[in-house]
């Protein structure tokens, strides 16, 4: 099999490297010619050029982690804010931690990690930025309003850099996935008490297509954005869901 080289000598940062979207990420930008650098909470275990280790929820992480990019791999040319995280249950059972949290590690990091790396890639002549938000972004589903919230405001903000940096060549754009079968959705089935392998086949029942995503399903799109294949897509908001409405 022929494999594209679409980022040979490109470098990349991935937030959620550790997740099961994230590895696929940095193994296909590795494939295909990329250095890269990774953050997590624990990215020890992940191949990668660069390895930054850290909590999103703090700031100045954040803001000094594509500074830190640059000056490991000589350059910043694709970032993908992958990281994110689900709180659920109706707004009256929510936790301040809950919100906070939500909005720390699901807005706020990505909106400090582009203020910072968009000054980068404008020096640079250009670069590419995909988000990772949700198909319940744009349609909201039942008892997820703090997880809706930061995703729909995930998309808006993806339209607005889209539309402000795109006189840089700087393209700002966001995948809305619906069910992946990722650890962090095994790990949510476990915790209300329910087996996940029966409850990822019940999943697949409810999806046209057969099965919900793959992390690879996730991954390949989230590439082509971030490729020059998408190279007139600016603040496009794609949605990935094996023909699935969130209900």
């Amino acid at each position: 099999v022929l494999i594209k080289m679409r980022f040979n000598g490109k470098k990349a940062l991935v937030t959620g490297a550790a997740g099961g979207i994230g590895k696929s990420l940095v193994r296909k930008l590795r494939a295909e010619g990329a250095s890269v650098a990774v953050t997590d909470i624990n990215v020890s275990h992940i191949e990668a050029e660069a390895h930054f280790p850290g909590d999103l929820s703090v700031a100045q992480f954040c803001d000094d982690l594509p500074i830190k990019t640059r000056d490991v791999l000589g350059s910043l040319d694709i970032l993908i804010n992958n990281a994110g995280i689900i709180r659920r249950g109706k707004v009256t059972q929510a936790t301040d931690d809950d919100f906070k949290s939500t909005m720390a590690v699901n807005i706020e990091a990505p909106f400090r990690l582009c203020r910072s790396t968009i000054p980068i890639m404008a020096a640079n002549g250009g670069g590419s930025i995909v988000n990772t938000a949700s198909c319940w972004g744009l349609n909201p589903g039942p008892d997820h309003p703090i997880y809706i919230m930061s995703k729909a405001a995930l998309a808006s903000f993806t339209q607005c850099l889209g539309r402000d940096h795109a006189h840089q060549n700087i393209r700002v754009n966001a995948v809305c996935p619906n069910e992946v079968n990722t650890p962090m959705i095994r790990s949510g089935f476990s915790i209300r008490g329910l087996d996940p392998d029966k409850a990822i086949e019940e999943l697949n029942e409810t999806v046209p297509l057969g099965r919900i995503a793959e992390p690879d399903d996730i991954s390949d799109v989230i590439l082509f954005l971030a490729s020059d294949e998408a190279r007139y897509m600016c603040g496009s908001l794609v949605e990935v869901n094996g023909g699935k409405p969130v209900s």
